[in-house]
């Protein structure tokens, strides 16, 4: 037996590359052209075949010819002899490897695109795993379907109308009584006057449209359906529905005054509608009978929201040139420098006294000509009855005049105790005493008999702004001429946002 380490008797050891014959030599070089060598009794057969090389399973060929022949591997006999020796390199150990042919870098990049460059680094984005789809909120079940909340639309054309007659005109603004084409009904287009503004668009116009679509949801108080605009800038028209009468005109021209029951009616749904607007914080400040409308139906509501703007708490600097000379309160006309929803309720018990006399209480031609009728009427005002009169700016120019008390009682001789009290609490010369539209709602004085009539129960007449009857020219004086440009924050857009 062959010892370790030796060479067995059929095999005979490998010359060296000194000691082959010029035959081996050249048949050792091509690895392609595999030779038998026979030395001695044994004939060993070499058959070239390319060496196998471990590669992991994701690998693609090189572009080597998987049949190319390589000297690395011995073939056994051909004789039937002993099998030879494996394939794997560590059975023949000092035999040489047989080099194969180089491949460039190029050919190897090629052949597996899809290995990239281990030295190369990847982009971030291949790396970073892929964004998952967005996912919505639920919506809430509380939320308000957003059919409520339609998307915003451009103006349409006042052309969308058809003009019918006119109505009237005031201080800031024409008013046309017109048809829509679309659906054929009748609508109220009030033309803003921008024919003189210099500064862009007029803030009054823009409080006006800001109170309109806050209080407007209250059946008291007149909406607004939309903004309609003409061929040029100056034509901007506020589109509001149609009521057929004012209050002022109905007076007027109705044959006999109204019913206690009526008046009671009439005064709740006006007291109703300044509540809301001061819940909302609004303030009107031009309250009078003209700019309450009145439907055939007996239905009131508060229009004309040229002088409105918000207010809040503490109370922002504000001018006194507000509010229609007859209907404005004492603190104003005193120069008060700050003043609130008080202003309001005084001008709803002047209206409350009209509707009562058929006409204004006070007519005053002027400032103070209406001071000196307020006297006349609810008496001298002091430090008692008004805590901090004497410190009012105006007080000290004026030289009072009328009685010591008041005189209201003897001028509505008609009115019952409660509506004398009602009356009286409206026109309370101390703003902080003064009733607040809640509670002048509330008052007794809505419950005792008559009591108030269904507004369907009311009566109809011709309605002037309809063109079904002309009416006499009224004696009223118009409301302030550019008040808002003497306000000491009158281009200030938190006041109307």
């Amino acid at each position: 037996m062959a010892t370790s380490g030796s060479t067995p008797p059929h095999i005979q050891p490998e010359a060296g590359p000194s000691a082959r014959s010029p035959a081996q030599r050249n048949s050792v070089a091509g690895p392609s052209s595999p030779q038998l060598a026979e030395e001695g009794s044994s004939v060993i057969k070499r058959r070239a075949v390319k060496s196998r090389k471990i590669r992991r399973p994701d690998d693609v060929s090189l572009g080597v010819d998987a049949e190319e022949p390589s000297q690395g591997d011995v073939a056994p006999q051909r004789n039937g002899g002993a099998a030879g020796p494996s394939r794997s390199r560590s059975a023949s150990p000092s035999r040489r490897s047989v080099p194969t042919r180089p491949i460039s870098p190029a050919v190897r990049r090629s052949a597996s695109p899809e290995k990239p460059d281990k030295r190369i680094a990847e982009p971030a984005e291949r790396t970073r795993p892929p964004a998952p789809p967005p996912r919505f909120a639920r919506r809430s079940h509380l939320a308000p379907s957003r059919s409520s909340h339609p998307p915003l639309l451009p103006c349409r054309s006042v052309y969308s109308y058809t003009r019918l007659n006119h109505i009237e005109e005031g201080t800031y603004g024409v008013v046309f009584r017109a048809r829509c084409n679309d659906t054929n009904q009748i609508f109220a287009l009030k033309k803003l006057k921008l024919e003189e503004e210099k500064q862009g668009f007029p803030i009054t116009s823009l409080r006006e449209i800001m109170a309109l679509m806050v209080a407007g949801e209250h059946p008291n108080v007149v909406g607004i359906r939309e903004i309609v605009v003409g061929e040029t800038l100056n034509q901007i028209f506020i589109v509001m529905p149609f009521i057929e009468h004012d209050l002022k005109t109905l007076l007027t021209d109705m044959p006999h005054p109204f019913l206690q029951s009526e008046i009671k009616t009439l005064m709740i749904q006006l007291l109703s509608g300044v509540a809301y607007c001061h819940a909302n914080w609004i303030l009107h400040r031009d309250l009078k009978t003209s700019n309450l409308l009145l439907t055939n139906r007996g239905q009131l509501r508060i229009a004309d929201f040229g002088l409105a703007r918000k207010f809040g708490d503490p109370l922002p600097p504000m001018t006194q040139l507000v509010v229609t000379l007859w209907y404005r309160a004492p603190e104003l006309l005193l120069g008060a420098k700050e003043y609130s929803t008080a202003v309001d309720l005084w001008s709803v018990g002047c209206i409350f006294g009209e509707l009562l006399g058929g006409e204004a209480m006070m007519q005053g031609r002027g400032e103070i000509d209406q001071i000196g009728k307020i006297f006349m009427l609810l008496g001298q005002p002091n430090e008692d009855v008004w805590p901090g009169y004497n410190s009012l700016p105006l007080v000290k120019n004026l030289n009072p005049i009328g009685p010591p008390f008041s005189v209201l009682r003897q001028r509505f001789k008609q009115l019952t105790s409660s509506g004398h009290n009602l009356l009286a609490g409206l026109l309370m010369y101390d703003p902080a005493r003064r009733l607040s539209a809640d509670e002048a709602g509330k008052h007794p004085y809505f419950e005792e008999t008559p009591l108030p009539k269904h507004p369907d129960l009311f009566a109809s007449f011709p309605s002037v702004a309809a063109g079904e009857r002309r009416h006499r020219l009224l004696k009223s004086p118009l409301a302030p001429v550019n008040a808002h440009r003497v306000e000491d924050d009158g281009m200030d857009l938190e006041s109307f946002v």
